[in-house]
């Protein structure tokens, strides 16, 4: 759970990355720089097996650096990457990843969901015009006041979306 420091009734979010899946799986991958054999270490680090379809797809999302993806985004360079994928493998997998804690899901509005390579703490600008999401580069954004938790319940994290739009 991330916890939220209070002074001078502001907060500030500290997740820690490191609870990552790897970290709860009870090791930490070897990377090497090679997207494919990385792809590989990151699945069997947080406990699934690379199929190929996991793999293609893995191949494509994270050989590319921190990104932000809808299914369909990935479906349409699966298509063009000439990998072999239904809409619905490309949301299981994009799903699983999540569960996994490999992909931060990130929802715009109702219709719109993200999924983000970077799940360390951060939050996000949505460009209304272009349909694109962006990393916020301030880490420490305050928020003046947390809402009570209901009893039973604990603030998992705090997704910040600022929306943006051009000026007319």
């Amino acid at each position: 759970m991330p916890e939220v420091e209070t002074s001078d009734n502001a907060s500030i979010l500290n997740d820690d990355p490191v609870d990552s899946a790897a970290h709860r799986a009870g090791r930490q991958p070897t990377l090497t720089g090679c997207p494919w054999h990385d792809v590989n270490e990151m699945l069997q680090a947080a406990g699934l097996r690379p199929t190929r379809q996991r793999m293609a797809l893995g191949w494509l999302l994270f050989g590319k650096g921190a990104r932000h993806l809808t299914a369909e985004m990935l479906y349409e360079e699966a298509t063009l990457a000439k990998v072999p994928v239904s809409l619905a493998t490309v949301y299981n997998t994009l799903n699983q990843l999540t569960d996994a804690g490999l992909l931060r899901q990130v929802s715009v509005d109702g219709t719109k969901t993200y999924f983000d390579t970077n799940v360390t703490a951060h939050h996000h600008f949505y460009l209304e015009n272009n349909h694109e999401l962006v990393d916020i580069p301030d880490p420490h954004l305050v928020l003046q006041k947390m809402p009570e938790v209901p009893d039973g319940y604990e603030i998992a994290r705090v997704d910040m979306v600022v929306r943006l739009r051009k000026k007319r």
